[in-house]
């Protein structure tokens, strides 16, 4: 009895199924690979995307900090100013009390002006300053004129009464000064070239016409 021998795959066929297998192993070994890669950046973006929000957060607080100590120091940045003037009101309270107790109102003046002078060094003390303005030459920009004054010896333009004092925080103007400026003084040959008036003072009324 003769024995069946397995038949073997021709060589095309051998070699075609070996090709078969080989590109069908293929996307697995480049896809096995690229799969850590792909973990590690996603991991990567996480952290960073953390990262992000935790300084958007941060950002947040430090505005919220400025919004806050920038509300509080508008609201409170007298507050030098405000002591410093309390105690210029203890002495005036204090002057007021000696005049009641004494009787007189020399005491008092003298304390007023003693106040007065400490109230101008504690302005000073604060940057705020008297503005200069009699026997200067007028300026608009720290002066403000209330009328006029004939002066036969100060030039036209000059400042000669300063009605109310103005004065300056730093370089801006709190209020400007209101003051009396000089203009010529007129002349007689002046006051001749003026129209003639009536012996009443006033201009002679037209004639009026007469109703018969």
């Amino acid at each position: 009895m003769s024995e069946t021998k397995p038949t073997e795959p021709a060589p095309e066929q051998a070699e075609g199924n070996h090709t078969e297998n080989a590109s069908a192993s293929t996307p697995e070994a480049d896809v096995a690979p690229a799969s850590p890669q792909i973990a590690e950046l996603e991991a990567k973006l996480a952290q960073a995307e953390d990262r992000a929000l935790r300084a958007q957060a941060e950002l947040e607080n430090v505005r919220r900090r400025l919004r806050k100590e920038m509300e509080e120091e508008r609201r409170y940045h007298a507050m030098p100013l405000v002591r410093d003037l309390l105690s210029v009101l203890d002495n005036l309270h204090r002057a007021i009390e000696a005049a009641e107790t004494s009787g007189g109102t020399e005491g008092l003046l003298e304390g007023v002006r003693m106040v007065a002078d400490q109230l101008e060094e504690t302005l000073k003390t604060h940057h705020c300053i008297p503005i200069e303005a009699a026997g200067l030459p007028f300026d608009p920009n720290v002066h403000e004129a209330i009328g006029e004054h004939p002066h036969d010896e100060l030039p036209p333009g000059t400042v000669t009464h300063v009605a109310r004092r103005g004065f300056l925080l730093h370089d801006r103007v709190v209020r400007p000064s209101q003051v009396l400026v000089a203009k010529p003084v007129e002349s007689k040959e002046d006051e001749s070239e003026q129209p003639a008036q009536g012996e009443s003072g006033k201009a002679d009324e037209p004639t009026r016409p007469t109703h018969s």
